[in-house]
C-alpha cells in the first residue's frame, strides 16, 4: 500500500514536501526520482511522482487526483489529562478512528504535575496526531486544541449530540443513547483516571451533554475513548 504524506497546497501540477517529513522520506525511505507516493493537502488527495529529492525537499509532479471520501460527521473529543502515555495513546487511535478535534482537558482530577507539563507537550501532541492521520490515509489532519478547564470546554461545545463517559451506576448505556440518533455532530467527553467530580458533572449537564456508560466494567481511560469512538462511529456514521 502507497504511503501517504500531507503538503501545504498543490500547486498548478507540482507539490513540494519540506522539513522533517521530507528528511524522513529522502533519508529513510530513501525517495528517488520516478517513486510514487499518496499526497493530501487537506481536501483532495493525488498521486504524484518524485521529480527530485534532497536532505531536506522534495519535489513532486501530480499524476492523477484520488477519490476521496470524508465521513460527514464530525466528531470532538474532549479528553482529560491522564499520564502521558496513555493520553498520547489515545490521541493516536482517536486519530485513526477519525476524530476531528482533540481538545485536552485539565480536569479536577487530572494529576497537577502533568497540567503543569501539558503546555510543553502541545507540538508533541500534533505531531502524534500527524503521524497518525499519515499512517491511517487521513484526507486531513484532526486539530488539536490548546489545554481548556472543563468548564469552559463544555460551554463552548456546539455539537448536535454530547455524550459524557460516565462510571455512575444510573447512567444509561451508550448503546441506548445512540439508538435511533441521526447527529450530523457528536462531541465525546472522558474523564480522568479518578473520574469527573460533581461539579463537572453538572457543568457538562447544564451544557446539555448527557452521560453514558460503557458497561459495568470500570475502564483505563485510553481504552474508553477507543471503545466509545468506535461505538459512535458503528452507530452514526
Amino acid at each position: 500500500m502507497r504511503r501517504r504524506f500531507f503538503v501545504d497546497a498543490f500547486e498548478a501540477d507540482r507539490a513540494v514536501l519540506t522539513g522533517e517529513v521530507a528528511h524522513h522520506l529522502g533519508r529513510v525511505l530513501r525517495a528517488e526520482p520516478g517513486q510514487i507516493y499518496e499526497l493530501s493537502d487537506g481536501n483532495s488527495v493525488w498521486l504524484a511522482k518524485i521529480e527530485g529529492a534532497s536532505k531536506e525537499r522534495v519535489e513532486f509532479s501530480l499524476v492523477e487526483p484520488l477519490a476521496v471520501r470524508v465521513s460527514s460527521l464530525n466528531k470532538t473529543l474532549l479528553l482529560a489529562v491522564v499520564k502521558f502515555d496513555a493520553f498520547e495513546w489515545a490521541l493516536e487511535k482517536a486519530t485513526e478512528l477519525g476524530i476531528n478535534r482533540i481538545v485536552p482537558l485539565a480536569a479536577a482530577r487530572s494529576e497537577k504535575g502533568l497540567l503543569t507539563a501539558a503546555a510543553k507537550r502541545a507540538d508533541r501532541w500534533r505531531k502524534i496526531a500527524f503521524e497518525a492521520s499519515q499512517q491511517s490515509r487521513r484526507v486531513r489532519l484532526p486539530l488539536v486544541s490548546d489545554l481548556l478547564n472543563p468548564e469552559a470546554a463544555f460551554r463552548e461545545c456546539a455539537a448536535s449530540l454530547k455524550l459524557m463517559l460516565s462510571e455512575r451506576a444510573d447512567a444509561p448505556v451508550l448503546r441506548e443513547i445512540l439508538q435511533g440518533q441521526n447527529a450530523k455532530s457528536v462531541s465525546l467527553a472522558v474523564g480522568p483516571e479518578g473520574g469527573w467530580t460533581e461539579a463537572e458533572f453538572s457543568a457538562a449537564q447544564n451544557a446539555g451533554f448527557k452521560e453514558a456508560s460503557l458497561g459495568r466494567l470500570i475502564l483505563r481511560t485510553e481504552t474508553a475513548v477507543t471503545a466509545g469512538l468506535a461505538a459512535v462511529n458503528y452507530a452514526l456514521e
